[in-house]
């Protein structure tokens, strides 16, 4: 899928559910509750943006002191927002990843220790997470009922992420069992006709050296870097107070009372799901869900423009701060190629490597 075309899906399932939504749920009341809305409050909206964006740049910031590497702050800020732009055009959110590994490497950074860092940085926040969603579920088990749809998606992702980490912990522990299985599973996708046969050992190699480098640069975390390692996670959880801080500060400017604890749960359940929906940036999804998610601490007619202003706030505006860099930085033609420059960054470092 080209980045024109991502976006461009993107764009559509957003506005379209938007409209739905808001056919569906906007009355009357809605516009009273605008009119008299407390406008100063957007001002703490815009500083808690500000915050969260901070506080971002920080995690990726000591993430790659922790791999023994080195970047400028003002890097990392570029850094997310590319990250925010390259989930938006790609399903499950699967080019936030490669956007900073390959800005990484034209940094300096190799390839092995890019991919640890955004997947350490990915993790962790799953991991925060993966602690809420229990503690959600438990004390407020009624955010899920009675919405059939939401309660599949949920499941779905649980079987996701158990299979993801469950994945994530045997490359670490046992790195040959993996190389086993991917060369089993290249055996049957040949098979299958899926994967070339003159492929299959250039593939099986390249995934086994990833392996090794990826298992290598992981462990850096865990040793010399352990220290900065906490600090990012410890800053990860302020950064995510400060966004989920977003959503009762705009309940509040609409003059409605919410617990911040019963949104904070809301939006960490929502958001676990949000991560492996297979949409463009969970577009769609993220719009529709949010309005059956949030009308559980609002009235239905104000969840449907809370829902889309929290993900303006949340998402859109760095999307489209993302979509700026990186267009100023490779322009279009680059992005559309730029998820296809992992083999030719990996060849490059090979080459460079034997010298």
């Amino acid at each position: 899928m080209s980045v024109r075309r991502g976006l461009a899906v993107f764009i559509a399932l957003t506005f379209g559910v938007s409209a739905v939504v808001l056919l569906s749920s906007v009355d009357v009341s809605t516009y009273s509750f605008i009119a008299q809305a407390d406008k100063s409050k957007l001002l703490i909206v815009c500083g808690l943006v500000l915050l969260f964006w901070v506080l971002d740049a920080f995690k990726l910031y000591f993430l790659v002191y922790a791999a023994d590497e080195r970047i400028r702050y003002r890097f990392a800020f570029l850094l997310n927002w590319l990250r925010y732009f390259g989930s938006a055009i790609t399903p499950m959110q699967s080019g936030g990843g490669p956007f900073q590994v390959y800005f990484m490497f034209r940094a300096g950074i190799p390839i092995g220790k890019g991919v640890a860092i955004t997947l350490v940085s990915t993790l962790m926040t799953l991991f925060q997470l993966g602690l809420i969603v229990p503690l959600a579920l438990l004390f407020r088990p009624e955010i899920l009922k009675g919405r059939l749809l939401l309660q599949g998606v949920f499941s779905y992702v649980v079987i996701f992420v158990l299979c993801s980490w469950l994945l994530v912990v045997l490359s670490l522990v046992r790195p040959s069992l993996m190389k086993k299985w991917a060369g089993v599973t290249l055996l049957l996708l040949k098979r299958a006709g899926i994967v070339k046969p003159r492929s299959v050992l250039r593939i099986l190699r390249r995934i086994c050296r990833e392996i090794d480098n990826y298992n290598a640069n992981f462990r850096i975390f865990f040793s010399k870097g352990l220290l900065l390692f906490f600090l990012a996670f410890l800053i990860s959880w302020l950064h995510m107070f400060a966004m989920f801080a977003i959503l009762p500060t705009l309940v509040w400017s609409l003059g409605l009372q919410v617990s911040f604890g019963e949104a904070f749960l809301a939006q960490a359940l929502f958001l676990f799901m949000l991560y492996f929906v297979p949409t463009p940036g969970a577009s769609g999804v993220a719009e529709g869900g949010g309005a059956a998610i949030f009308s559980y601490l609002v009235p239905w007619n104000v969840a449907g423009i809370l829902a889309i202003a929290w993900r303006f706030f949340t998402e859109y505006i760095s999307i489209a701060m993302g979509a700026f860099v990186a267009v100023r930085m490779i322009g279009w033609e680059g992005a559309d190629t730029l998820l296809k420059a992992e083999d030719e960054c990996d060849e490059e470092e090979e080459r460079s490597a034997n010298g």
